[in-house]
This record gives structure tokens, sequence and C-alpha cells, in this order.
């Protein structure tokens, strides 16, 4: 049980990383609750539900940071809820500077779908990349 619940949220970003919008919204529960970490730039419309996702988040980000990857680490717990340690790596658009910034994720699962998610990054980092 843990593996499947591992393997659900490393092909989450598999498809984020390839541009996959459709793979990785397939595996979203539709009563999704997203959150982004307090102090981000974009937890200003915290909770997410499913269709404001795209482009409220990953729109947004992608706008700041066009290279913008989330480098996979470690993943820990399950079944029902995985914790992702990564980094966020990628150079801002208008001030240039790199980000990369310490990062964790956690996914609640039920069904083999994501039903819950919460971002929880360096945000000082973050601004600094903003200038």
């Amino acid at each position: 049980p843990m593996s499947k619940s591992h393997d659900l949220v490393r092909s989450l970003y598999t498809a984020f990383a390839a541009g996959d919008v459709p793979t990785f919204l397939s595996k979203l529960h539709a009563d999704l609750v997203w959150n982004e970490a307090e102090g981000f730039p974009f937890a200003d419309r915290n909770p997410y539900a499913l269709p404001q996702l795209v482009e409220g988040v990953f729109g947004r980000v992608l706008a700041e940071w066009p290279d913008f990857q989330v480098v996979v680490g470690e993943l820990a717990g399950g079944p029902e809820v995985v914790t992702m340690f990564g980094r966020y790596r990628g150079t801002h658009a208008k001030s240039k500077k790199k980000l990369d910034a310490q990062v964790a994720h956690t996914w609640w699962v039920r069904d083999g779908m994501v039903v819950r998610f919460q971002q929880m990054v360096d945000t000082a980092a973050v601004a600094r990349s903003r200038g």
C-alpha cells in the first residue's frame, strides 16, 4: 500500500515536469483542497479547488520562473499521507535571480487519488529570487 501512494506522488511530479496537465489533474480528487505555504506569493487564493489550480498556481509560477522545476528528493510516510522533501529551482523572469529553495510537499491520498495538498517552502529564498 505504501509503495502505491509513493508511486502516485512520483507520477504527479513526472507529469508536472513533462508539462502533462491532463495526467496531473487526472490524479486529483474532485474534492481536492490545495494550500500553498503562508508567505508564498500565491497563497493569496488559498485554499485552491481543482478548477483554479492550473491558472492560479501553475500559471503564475511559470510566468515568474519560466524554467521552474521541482527537484524531487525523499518521499516519506504513506499510505494515506506522503511527504516529499526536495527543492524548487529556476530563474526569475524579471530579476534574473536564481531560485534554489528547500521545499516539502505533503499529499493526502484516498482511494488512489490526492484529496489534499500542503506546500511548505523557504519563502525567504523565494522572495530573494523575486528581487
